[in-house]
C-alpha cells in the first residue's frame, strides 16, 4: 500500500485551530463527518480515546512533534489517514512531552483487511526520516504534502532498485570472471523462531567480510522461509561455508567443502572470529555420507551441548507453530464457552478440536524433527511414529486402528518422553547406518527403503513401549502433580526465575529454555492455571527487555546514540508483540548496563505475576493475546512495572553519550 493511496487533499487541516488533546481530536473527526469518512462522531470520538488508553504508554502521540491517532470499527466507511498541521503545536501527552505540530489519522472500516495497521507501519517507516518530518511542517498546501510523501516512497523505491540492480549486475560479472574475484565465503544463518537473529547475523557476517576484502553471500531461514537461496556456482567458488544456525539446515550441497558450524548467536557476537576461521584453513571438510556425525561434530564449536541444543531448537522451531496456533485456538474456544453457549456451542466445540488437533502433532513433530536433524530423513518416520506413542497410552484412533503404546503407565510420556525418544531415534538411525555400512553394493538401494523403515520403527517402538513411556509417563504424572500443587512461595520463586532467564541472552539457550520449560508444561496440560501462570512468567519476562529499551531511549536521550533512538521506535512493537530480540543491539552495544537491568526488570515482572495469579492460557503473543488473560490488569501491571524498572535502571546507570 502506497501512501498517497489514502491521502486525499479534502481529508487535510493546514492549520489546525485546537490547543488542546480533546480539542484536536474533536476538530479532526469534524472533517472526517464532513468529508464522508465517518457516520458516527460520537461513536467514532470514544473509539478514539478507548485506543489511546489501549496503547502500553497511553498516548498515541509517538514524539518528534508526531501524534498517529487511529482506529478501525463499523463507525467509518472508508479508509483514510487525515493530515492535520499545527504551527503553535498541542499538548498531546507525547512520549517526549513535547508540543504535537504532525498529526496523521488513521481510519479503516471494521471490514478493512488490517488496513490501518498496513498504514500505520508505512507512516512509521517514512518518518523515521527527520528531513522529511522538517519539510512536512513548513508544507503549506496540501498538494505539497502529496507530493513530500510520494517522493519519499519513489527516492526508497529507487534505492531498492538501484541495490538489487547492483546485485545482479555483480553476479553477472563473478560469473564471467570467477578467477579474478576476491575470494567468496558462503554460509546460513538460522535461528528457531526466524524473527531476529538470523537477519542479525546475516548482516554482521556480511559486514565482517567487507572490514577482510572478502565477498560474504548468506542464506537466511527465517521466518518468511528461505531468502537468497545460495546457488551451486557460489558454493563451488566458496573458499568455505560458515552455518550459524540453531537448527537443522540442508547441507548435503556443501559436501567436500570446508565448513564451520557455530550457533546463530556466534554469527551476531563473534563475525570476526567466523570469518577468521574460514580464511585460515581451520573448518573441517564436510561429507554428506559417510562419517557425517563426526564431521557435523568437529565443524561445530566443539560442545556437546552445543551439539545437543541445535538438534533440540530443530525439533521446537518446527514444533512452535502447532503449539502456538492450537494453543491459541484452545484459550479462544474457553472465552467461547464461557461467554457464548457452554459446552454444547458450536463455536466451542469448533475452535476447541482445531485447537486439540493441532496439539495432537505437537510431540510427534517435536520429535520427529530432532530424529531427522541427528539422523537425516531416514530418521524422521520412527521419530514421529515415537512422539507419537509418547502422547497416547491405549487408545481407539477410529476404524479399525486400536493402538496400544504404553506397557505400564497410565500417562503419557509427553513432551520430555517425545525430546527423549527424538534423540534415540536420530542416533539409532546413526548406529544403523554404520552398521548397513559394508552390505554390498547391489543391495544398497535397500537401506533408505526397506532397512531403515523396518528396524528403525521396530528398536524405537520396542524403545518406547517398555522404558521410554513407562518411565518418562510416571515422571510426567510426578511434574504435573508438583506444579498444579505449588504454594504461593514457591509459585513465586519459580515465575521469578523463569521471567528473568528471558532476558539474560534474548533469545538465546537460557532464553529457549525457560521458554520451552513453561510451554512443555503448558502443553501437558493446557487447561492448569499453573501452567497459564508459567506462560505469563516468560511472555512478561520476554517483553520487558524490547519494551525497556523503548522507554529508555525516549525518556533518557543523552545516553544513546541517534540509530539506537531510531531502533527504540521499533521496540514499541516488537515489545508489545513479545519479540525479545529486538533489544539485541542494546545488548550487544553495552551488555553490562543493558542486560542487567533487563534482568531485574523481567525478574520484577515475573514475580508480581506469581503473586498476582496472572495466567495466559496461549503460549505467544504478548498483548495481543491480552483478552485471553486471566488477570489482564495483573498481566499489563506486570510489564509495565518490569518494564519501568528495568528502563530507570538502565538510563540512570548508563554514561551520557560522548559527542
Amino acid at each position: 500500500m502506497r501512501i498517497k493511496d489514502i491521502l486525499s487533499p479534502e481529508s487535510m487541516i493546514m492549520d489546525l485551530q485546537a490547543t488542546t488533546k480533546d480539542e484536536a481530536i474533536n476538530e479532526m473527526a469534524d472533517l472526517e463527518v464532513a468529508t464522508g469518512i465517518v457516520n458516527n462522531k460520537e461513536k467514532f470520538v470514544e473509539s478514539i480515546w478507548a485506543r489511546e488508553k489501549e496503547s502500553t504508554t497511553g498516548t498515541t502521540g509517538i514524539g518528534g512533534g508526531i501524534a498517529m491517532p487511529h482506529a478501525r470499527n463499523e463507525y467509518i466507511n472508508k479508509a483514510r489517514v487525515l493530515f492535520a498541521k499545527s504551527e503553535k503545536g498541542v499538548d498531546y501527552d507525547s512520549l517526549d512531552q513535547q508540543p504535537v505540530h504532525l498529526f496523521f489519522m488513521i481510519t479503516a472500516p471494521a471490514g478493512a483487511d488490517n488496513t490501518h495497521l498496513q498504514a500505520l507501519a508505512k507512516l512509521s517507516s517514512l518518518l523515521i526520516n527527520p528531513d522529511l518530518v522538517e519539510k512536512l511542517k513548513a508544507a503549506k498546501t496540501a498538494g505539497e504534502v502529496i507530493d513530500l510523501f510520494s517522493q519519499a516512497e519513489a527516492d526508497k523505491d529507487k534505492e531498492d532498485a538501484e541495490r538489487e540492480a547492483k546485485l545482479a549486475a555483480k553476479k553477472e560479472a563473478e560469473a564471467k570472471a570467477a578467477s579474478d574475484e576476491k575470494p567468496l565465503i558462503v554460509g546460513v544463518t538460522a535461528c528457531i523462531n526466524g524473527i531476529a537473529h538470523t537477519y542479525m547475523a546475516e548482516e554482521a557476517l556480511i559486514k565482517a567480510g567487507e572490514k577482510r576484502g572478502v565477498e560474504v553471500r548468506i542464506e537466511t531461514n527465517g521466518s518468511e522461509g528461505v531468502k537468497h537461496e545460495l546457488t551451486a556456482d557460489e558454493i563451488k567458488r566458496a573458499k568455505g561455508v560458515i552455518i550459524a544456525s540453531d537448527k537443522q539446515v540442508k547441507m548435503a550441497r556443501f559436501d567436500g567443502k570446508k565448513l564451520v558450524k557455530h550457533p546463530v548467536v556466534d554469527g551476531i557476537n563473534k563475525p570476526d572470529q567466523l570469518i577468521d576461521e574460514i580464511l585460515s584453513g581451520k573448518g573441517s571438510v564436510y561429507h554428506a555420507e559417510a562419517g557425517e556425525a563426526s564431521e557435523s561434530s568437529a565443524a561445530s564449536d566443539g560442545s556437546v551441548w552445543s551439539t545437543i541444543y541445535r538438534h533440540l531448537m530443530s525439533g521446537i522451531s518446527h514444533m512452535l507453530p502447532f503449539v502456538i496456533g492450537g494453543g491459541i485456538l484452545m484459550a479462544i474456544s474457553f472465552l467461547v464457552e464461557q461467554y457464548m453457549g457452554g459446552a454444547k456451542s458450536p463455536a466451542f466445540i469448533f475452535l476447541n478440536s482445531a485447537g486439540n488437533l493441532a496439539f495432537a502433532f505437537m510431540v510427534p513433530v517435536l520429535a520427529g524433527y530432532i530424529a531427522e536433524s541427528i539422523g537425516d530423513l531416514p530418521a524422521l518416520m520412527p521419530g514421529f511414529v515415537g512422539g507419537f506413542m509418547a502422547s497416547i497410552t491405549n487408545s481407539s484412533l477410529g476404524g479399525s486402528y486400536v493402538v496400544n503404546a504404553n506397557a505400564k503407565a497410565a500417562s503419557p510420556a509427553g513432551f520430555l518422553g517425545g525430546i527423549a525418544i527424538g534423540f534415540i531415534a536420530g542416533y539409532l538411525i546413526l548406529g544403523l547406518k554404520k552398521l548397513f555400512v559394508k552390505l554390498p553394493k547391489n543391495v544398497e538401494g535397500m537401506k533408505p527403503m526397506l532397512l531403515y523403515p523396518i528396524f528403525g520403527l521396530l528398536f524405537v517402538a520396542l524403545i518406547m513401549y517398555y522404558i521410554i513411556n513407562p518411565v518418562f509417563g510416571a515422571l510426567n504424572g510426578v511434574i504435573t502433580n508438583f506444579l498444579n500443587g505449588m504454594g504461593t512461595g514457591n509459585l513465586v520463586l519459580l515465575t521469578t526465575i523463569l521471567a528473568g532467564m528471558m532476558s539474560i541472552d534474548m533469545g538465546g539457550p537460557f532464553n529457549k529454555a525457560a521458554y520451552v520449560f513453561a510451554s512443555g508444561a503448558f502443553a501437558n496440560d493446557p487447561t492448569s492455571k499453573t501452567s497459564a501462570i508459567l506462560m505469563a512468567s516468560v511472555m512478561v519476562g520476554g517483553m520487558v527487555a524490547p519494551l525497556a529499551t523503548a522507554i529508555a531511549t525516549t525518556f533518557f536521550k543523552n545516553k544513546f546514540t541517534e540509530d539506537e533512538r531510531r531502533a527504540g521506535v521499533s521496540n514499541w512493537i516488537l515489545g508489545f508483540s513479545f519479540i525479545t530480540e529486538g533489544a539485541i543491539p542494546f545488548a550487544s552495544a553495552d551488555p553490562l548496563h543493558v542486560i542487567v537491568s533487563s534482568i531485574v526488570g523481567s525478574a520484577v515482572g515475573g514475580t508480581l505475576v506469581g503473586l498476582w495469579h496472572v495466567g495466559v492460557p496461549a503460549p505467544h503473543g504478548g498483548f495481543w493475546v491480552i483478552a485471553l488473560s486471566s488477570n489482564w490488569l495483573g498481566y499489563l501491571g506486570a510489564v509495565a512495572v518490569g518494564s519501568i524498572v528495568a528502563a530507570l535502571m538502565m538510563g540512570f546507570w548508563k554514561k551520557p553519550i560522548e559527542k
